[in-house]
């Protein structure tokens, strides 16, 4: 049986290595996801809880918000830097390390609420955060050969998308049913178990020269687009998550189900991209659509009431997660083999930093003009982004 392999050349630390990666079907794609998954855990089940905890301790709504604050401002700050420490101590070692930051700290959140020291560890988690969203999805273009990086990227948005969709509503009330100290420890230990599975986590290929690195070819144009479409729709679904329960007072169930309705869709979403860019060859164009769909769900918003309340959202979802999945890839073929921590890094900021941004701007909008509104901002947003990205397109991916 004749047995064809096709090169691949990798460049990180200046040296190349001539075999094929696994692929998603292969043990070391599979055991990142599942310290993905892990990672996730730990980072779900806090992030309603730990405002939660120094609201109790005294600090108010200020400080509560503070604490969500200051871990995602750390996130962001950390995710500047991961490029650099990936190309120095590789990509494994960083994942361990942010999901062991991610982790351990969170035990010690049970020693007080007061909002000193319930900021600092909660910076801490955030650098560990930072480290390892970084990593893993730099690992997505790095385990699997660049035919199959929608795929994988849809497999990743499973992974971070599902504890995510689950454990966001389980820790409040795991901490009503068990307590404070026992949803802490829990959520240190799942991260922590994360980078055990790291050294399982194969690199591709093995040194076999040294060459010196060649420099990544300019990617600031085709790179213009994802982070666009990444930063508007994070915008949109970051006002979304945040003000939909305040505008849509004593609802029921309505409001849950509207949430869990936007992040089942951001799942589909990605999925449904990883099938058709690498089956279809339709890298970089799903941007658009993605975000026309998220802008009709935010004006679907706008008009309230009823159905049109869950229908918005999972609009907004399916919009938003096929931006991420094909964002993703256009910014892996933009910066090429050699930039994919860079591409991860820039990806990953445009969805903190716009979700950060979707809380704060949009709450500036609707204190003086009422939710309608940051809503109806949030639809103009995208399609503003949607004219942009038309008139200086991104580089389509196909297929390689």
């Amino acid at each position: 049986m004749r047995r064809t392999t096709r090169k691949r050349e990798t460049y990180a630390r200046g040296v190349v290595s001539t075999s094929t990666p696994a692929g998603i079907t292969g043990g070391p794609f599979r055991f990142m996801l599942g310290a993905t998954v892990l990672c996730f855990s730990g980072y779900a089940l806090l992030l309603p809880v730990v405002p939660l905890w120094a609201e109790r301790g005294g600090s108010g709504a200020l400080g509560s918000g503070a604490t969500t604050a200051m871990l995602m401002a750390t996130t962001v700050a950390t995710q500047l830097a991961v490029p650099w420490l990936l190309v120095r101590i590789g990509h494994r070692w960083v994942l361990a390390a942010g999901s062991v930051l991610l982790g351990a700290p969170a035990p010690f959140l049970a020693l007080s609420a007061d909002l000193a020291p319930v900021l600092a560890l909660s910076a801490l988690r955030g650098i560990g955060f930072g480290l390892a969203t970084v990593a893993g999805s730099a690992l997505v273009a790095e385990l699997v050969p660049r035919a199959q990086h929608g795929r994988a990227a849809g497999r990743y948005g499973l992974a971070v998308g599902v504890p995510q969709l689950v454990l966001l509503a389980v820790g409040v009330a795991a901490v009503e049913r068990f307590g404070f100290t026992a949803v802490f420890v829990v959520a240190g230990v799942a991260p922590v178990l994360g980078a055990l599975l790291v050294p399982a986590i194969r690199m591709p290929g093995a040194p076999a020269a040294t060459l010196t690195r060649p420099r990544p070819r300019p990617a600031t144009r085709s790179a213009l687009a994802p982070v666009l479409a990444m930063v508007t729709c994070s915008i949109a679904q970051g006002g979304l998550i945040t003000f939909l329960p305040l505008a849509v007072p004593d609802a029921g169930l309505l409001v849950p189900g509207a949430l869990l309705a936007t992040a089942a869709g951001a799942l589909f979403g990605r999925l449904a991209a990883g099938e058709l860019v690498d089956r279809r060859g339709w890298g970089g164009r799903l941007l658009v659509p993605g975000m026309l769909l998220a802008a009709a769900g935010m004006g679907a918003e706008v008009a309230g009431g009823g159905a049109l309340v869950v229908i918005g959202a999972v609009a907004v979802g399916f919009g938003f997660g096929l931006v991420q999945n094909d964002s993703l890839t256009v910014l892996f073929a933009a910066f090429g083999s050699s930039g994919y921590g860079a591409a991860s890094a820039l990806w990953n900021i445009a969805y903190d930093a716009g979700t950060g941004v979707g809380a704060l701007g949009l709450g500036a909008v609707a204190e003086p003009f009422g939710y309608p509104a940051a809503f109806g901002v949030a639809a103009v947003l995208l399609v503003a982004g949607v004219v942009v990205s038309w008139i200086r397109p991104g580089t389509a991916v196909g297929r390689p």
